[in-house]
């Protein structure tokens, strides 16, 4: 069952609706554009699986000029991050949002991959990522060549969206999910590598804010600025 809060819960509404849509998003030096605010927000509440919070904002992305594509690139890049386990109820919700709006679905395909390239292809998106140091990764045992080959190979060089595009919302999803400072902090740096500075990382974290929670987000700062330090 759906509530509208603002007749069940009306004091509750006021700040909510206050500080989520109006304080945050208005923060002088905090501001996002809004493709990109809203495409940070729908990798957050994937990666805190907020699947009901996510269902609205499906609409409100929309309108902000998200396309189908970019949508669907979001959630399908999400598996590599959570698990096909915590993504598959997003993508129903995405299917549902998209064919209730009439879009015909399967849409454009994105991969510029074969199977023949994919770990490849796969290694030289972490290169362009993290560095040289990247090259001979995929060696390290089947689980590095697996995040090459799948992770890198099969998502990362989709279209759709941007590289720094897909490194940060690789970052929302670790920040979102809690317990990966380690990859949170090496992501951190792959963003600061692709022009996506420490300062566009906190206006990110920022705005996603509402939707995680202090805890979570305090420890995104954080690992921001040890990957900051560490340049």
């Amino acid at each position: 069952m759906s509530y509208n809060y603002r007749e069940t819960d009306p004091e509750f509404a006021e700040r909510l609706e206050h500080f989520a849509f109006e304080e945050v998003v208005r923060e002088e030096g905090q501001q996002l554009d809004e493709v990109t605010r809203h495409m940070a927000i729908a990798a957050t509440l994937l990666g805190c699986q907020g699947i009901e919070e996510f269902k609205e904002e499906l609409p409100r992305a929309m309108q902000a000029g998200l396309t189908p594509v970019m949508i669907k690139e979001v959630v399908y890049q999400a598996v590599d991050y959570l698990g096909i386990g915590r993504v598959r109820p997003f993508l129903d919700a995405v299917n549902d949002a998209l064919t209730g709006s009439g879009v015909k679905l399967p849409l454009e395909g994105q991969a510029t991959t074969t199977m023949e390239t994919r770990l490849e292809k796969g290694i030289q998106a972490q290169v362009d990522i993290f560095g040289e140091g990247m090259k001979e990764a995929w060696k390290n045992g089947h689980i590095n060549r697996w995040l090459a080959a799948n992770c890198f190979g099969d998502y990362y060089t989709r279209t759709g969206l941007t590289l720094a595009q897909r490194e940060m919302i690789t970052f929302c999803f670790l920040a979102a999910q809690g317990g990966c400072e380690p990859q949170l902090i090496a992501h951190a740096g792959g963003n600061m590598n692709l022009g996506n500075d420490k300062e566009f990382l906190i206006r990110v974290v920022s705005q996603c804010l509402p939707y995680i929670g202090y805890p979570r987000s305090l420890n995104a700062i954080t690992c921001i600025n040890k990957a900051a330090e560490a340049r």
